[in-house]
């Protein structure tokens, strides 16, 4: 078990270096994703052939935020967005979840963001050794892709849900 509280400890840093050791499959889900130095590090992995996906919330990922998602689609990333509920609230990152030993989860309240980094109160937690784990969380990612919009360009988001759909 690996923890990291923001600000005082590196959560951003814990990650990167997470997202290196990864050899085969990562599995992103996330409310908010700003941080550029965690899209630049999945990009590497991408690049080096490990297999990247990312889902993220719709509304919090737009194109007028400071999401990551227009770098990560440049980069080849295969991306989905969640529509389904009022707030795709998850913050996980699955590591290799089909290699048993090496298979290891990232999750807790950290965003994946400058703020979550730099001024926030966050926790993170990065948990090896459990296959088990890792197989329960990439179920569960699983789930969720399969109700969520792939996008191919920024051009395929949906419709901003209004105030009645709960947002």
């Amino acid at each position: 078990v690996e923890i990291a509280f923001s600000p005082w400890n590196d959560p951003e840093a814990a990650l990167i270096a997470a997202i290196t050791e990864a050899r085969e499959r990562i599995l992103v889900q996330a409310y908010v994703f700003t941080s550029k130095p965690i899209a630049r590090a999945l990009a590497d992995a991408h690049r080096r052939g490990v297999r990247v996906e990312v889902l993220l919330d719709a509304e919090m990922n737009r194109p007028s935020s400071l999401s990551v998602l227009p770098q990560l689609l440049e980069a080849g990333i295969p991306v989905a967005v969640e529509t389904r509920y009022n707030i795709a609230h998850n913050k996980v990152m699955i590591f290799d979840p089909d290699s048993g030993a090496r298979a290891a989860v990232a999750t807790g309240s950290y965003n994946f963001t400058r703020s979550a980094r730099l001024a926030n109160a966050e926790n993170l937690l990065i948990l090896r050794g459990n296959p088990a784990l890792a197989e329960a969380y990439a179920e569960n990612w699983q789930r969720h892709r399969a109700e969520a919009l792939a996008l191919r360009s920024l051009d395929d988001l949906p419709a901003r849900k209004g105030k009645q759909d709960g947002r």
